[in-house]
Parts: structure tokens; C-alpha cells; sequence
């Protein structure tokens, strides 16, 4: 059974990005989409790790469907975070996008070297950002059928 597309509970998204403005957006393109979800919002790699793990102020975290991932953060950055949830079992069936503007081709290309489903570029302009958001949204949580736990 697919618990994302029959409409028993909303997806829940873990958003990883150090920037409040970006991570706004998002959560903002996210609340307007078609798809009912939950934004839950880290600003660094060890808070989202600890999210996962549920510990400390996360311990009633839920277990997320989808993690949109920055690249370039403080104290532990994605890549870092990618590799511990693509190297853990009862991680590695959740979908990870790289979202980040860093358009390095050693960035891509270690992105899916530890197996990140997609690498997207985050657009300057707000409408096309809110664009991008709206296509991972609508693949993701829309069309792609994957095993909620």
C-alpha cells in the first residue's frame, strides 16, 4: 500500500538548508502544492542526523518520505549526511534530492556517487525556484511510487 498517494497522512519532508530565506521558500512552494505534506526544517547536517535518529529535541520525529538536501552547510555538510543515510539500512530507501546551488561538478558527481536519487540547481529568481520546487514535488510525491518505510 502507498500511504503517499491514497491521502491517509501527509507526506513529511525533511528540509536540510542552512539559509532561512531559501528554506522559507521552499516550505512556502511546498504549503501551495497538491500534494498535503509536512515540512520539518534543520539548518545543518548533524541536526538532520539527529532527526533521523530521533534524538534529543527531534525523539517524535517523524520518519521522513523525502529529504531535500543542501550541499554547502556548517558542521556537517550533505554529502556527509547522504553517505550515513545511503550507508544505514533503515535509511537508505528514503529519497534524498541534492537541492543546492552549487553547480561543481565534483559536488554532482559525489552526490551520486553516494547515490543520491537527483541533483537540482537552485534557481536565483523566485519564480522559477518556486518552479523547481513544483517539479520535484509533483515527480516525487506525486508520481514516484517507493516504500514508505
Amino acid at each position: 500500500m502507498n500511504l503517499l498517494l491514497n491521502g491517509v497522512r501527509p507526506v513529511e519532508i525533511l528540509l536540510v538548508d542552512d539559509d532561512a530565506g531559501t528554506s522559507e521558500l521552499t516550505m512556502e512552494a511546498l504549503s501551495e502544492g497538491r500534494v498535503r505534506n509536512r515540512v520539518h526544517w534543520v539548518e545543518n547536517g548533524e541536526e538532520a542526523l539527529e532527526f533521523l535518529r530521533r534524538e534529543g529535541r527531534f525523539a517524535d520525529a517523524p520518519r521522513p518520505d523525502l529529504v531535500l538536501l543542501d550541499v554547502n552547510m556548517p558542521r556537517k555538510n550533505g554529502l556527509e549526511v547522504l553517505a550515513e543515510m545511503k550507508d544505514d539500512p533503515s535509511w537508505r530507501r528514503i529519497p534524498v534530492v541534492i537541492m543546492t546551488s552549487s553547480t561543481k561538478e565534483e559536488h554532482v558527481r559525489a552526490a551520486y556517487d553516494r547515490h543520491a536519487n537527483c541533483y537540482v540547481n537552485k534557481p536565483v529568481e523566485v519564480d522559477k525556484f518556486k518552479d523547481v520546487i513544483g517539479t520535484i514535488e509533483d515527480f516525487w510525491l506525486g508520481l514516484v511510487r517507493y516504500l514508505a518505510a
